[in-house]
């Protein structure tokens, strides 16, 4: 399935190093399916979103995910796509760009022409396929009608879609240059924390997260001495601090490294799919790797 990771050190600019797809190095590793796009946003100093993504299937060039990428920013955002919805394209791979903030989504949400007719002038932000761009506009959309509070666009946002469409999984990380957003929603994916100390659980060392199934590695040196805030499909080291995420847990980390969090949606989607329902494109994109 899909991996997220969203990391913020604010209010303080961090370096990190990012392997989206650590060089296979044994036929088990060989053997595992392919991702289908894998993608690394961030900031510049003076608030720039910037985003290095590619797809990236079977038998194509693999360089831009396999090499490292150091860069600096106070919030990071970076995914690992099987596709469900939308082709193999650049477009439809994650994260997406809307009013200078950044997003990605694991899951699948359907019906897709009634999202459409939802969005009405907000469907033009939306460049390529996917449900995920999709559901990031409607958060643009009900996050401008909100006076910019992104965190009520959010929980307008799933709530409608929740109440309204078919969904699997609608498991989220949203950043701006200093703040940054996850909702998990509903159980079906994990989505994991981490409010790491400088130093982390041993107080002395850097950042060294590396994901098993998803390949992502990521490495930070200032981390040895600044605090951050980890968001991960999965638990990516031996810290004993990760907490699994609740179902319809909206998590905030403000540009002051406040961490807040609360239940914004409680029980389960009116229409929850199963993977039997999903297309076997679209469930095979769902399955663990």
């Amino acid at each position: 399935m899909c991996r997220l990771f969203g990391m913020s050190s604010a209010p303080r600019r961090s370096r990190a190093t990012f392997w989206l797809l650590e060089a296979p190095d044994n036929l088990s590793a060989q053997s595992r399916r392919e991702p289908d796009g894998t993608g690394l946003g961030y900031f510049t100093a003076e608030g720039a979103p910037q985003v290095h993504k590619a797809p990236v299937a079977a038998f194509r060039d693999r360089a831009f995910a396999e090499d490292a990428a150091v860069v600096e920013s106070m919030t990071f955002l970076a995914h690992i796509r099987f596709a469900s919805t939308g082709g193999l394209e650049g477009v439809n791979t994650h994260p997406f760009e809307q009013d200078g903030r950044l997003f990605a989504h694991n899951g699948v949400i359907g019906g897709l022409d009634r999202l459409d007719v939802r969005l009405g002038p907000a469907r033009s932000l939306v460049k390529g396929d996917t449900d995920s761009e999709r559901f990031f506009a409607l958060i643009t959309r009900e996050s401008a009608a909100r006076g910019g509070d992104v965190a009520a666009g959010i929980e307008a946002a799933a709530r409608w879609v929740a109440e309204n469409l078919p969904v699997y999984a609608l498991n989220i990380v949203l950043t701006t240059a200093d703040e940054l957003w996850a909702l998990r929603y509903p159980d079906t994916h994990e989505l994991y924390v981490l409010e790491r100390r400088p130093g982390g659980h041993h107080g002395d060392r850097h950042l060294d997260h590396a994901g098993t199934a998803g390949r992502m590695h990521v490495h930070s040196g200032d981390l040895a001495r600044t605090r951050a805030t980890v968001i991960a499909s999965e638990r990516m080291d031996d810290d004993p601090h990760w907490r699994l995420m609740e179902s319809g847990e909206l998590l905030h980390v403000g540009a002051d490294h406040t961490v807040t969090r609360r239940t914004v949606l409680a029980g389960e989607p009116v229409h929850r799919l199963s993977l039997a329902d999903l297309e076997p494109e679209a469930a095979a994109s769902q399955k663990g790797s």
